[in-house]
This record gives C-alpha cells, sequence and structure tokens, in this order.
C-alpha cells in the first residue's frame, strides 16, 4: 500500500508527477512541507515539497520544491545543510 493513501488527502503536485512514496514533515492550515520519492517520465527522484494554502482557489499551491536525482548530490548538500543548522539552532 502506498503511503498516500494513508493521507487525508493527495499530495497537490503536477499530473505527470507519480508519487510512489510520501512523509509530511510538517502541516497546519498555511503551510505544507513533505518528502516524496517521485517518477517522473521514467526517472525516480526524491522531491522536497513547500506548499502554501490558497484561499482564492481554495488549493494548495506549491511555493518551493527540489529534487534530488543522485545520492552523490544528497552526500555533497548533507554536510554543509548540517553545518548551517548549527548556526540556526544557536
Amino acid at each position: 500500500m502506498s503511503e498516500q493513501t494513508k493521507q487525508e488527502e493527495p499530495y497537490p503536485v503536477h499530473e505527470t508527477v507519480k508519487v510512489l512514496k510520501g512523509k509530511t514533515i510538517y502541516k497546519n492550515k498555511k503551510w505544507w512541507y513533505a518528502v516524496l520519492l517521485t517518477e517522473e517520465f521514467g526517472h525516480k527522484k526524491v522531491k522536497v515539497y513547500m506548499w502554501s494554502w490558497n484561499e482564492k482557489s481554495n488549493g494548495w499551491k506549491r511555493k518551493q520544491h527540489i529534487g534530488i536525482n543522485f545520492r552523490k548530490n544528497w552526500e555533497d548538500m548533507k554536510p554543509i545543510i548540517d553545518e548551517y543548522m548549527n548556526e540556526v539552532e544557536k
């Protein structure tokens, strides 16, 4: 069973994005953050999404997303993110 089926509502991604798995990191009435395992055009990617609630359309609107295609990319990013998080948490 896909983790998405456990969601209250489907992740608001483009119709060309197939969500294989997803975990919500944070969600309230205004913001929604999630990490998704997706497939697009035959390629799997890990994506981090941020959506905000749009009152006019009464729906979620994507604000940001980043795709991580290769383990090397993640291994290059992780130490930098960890270092910067130490500064944020001071």
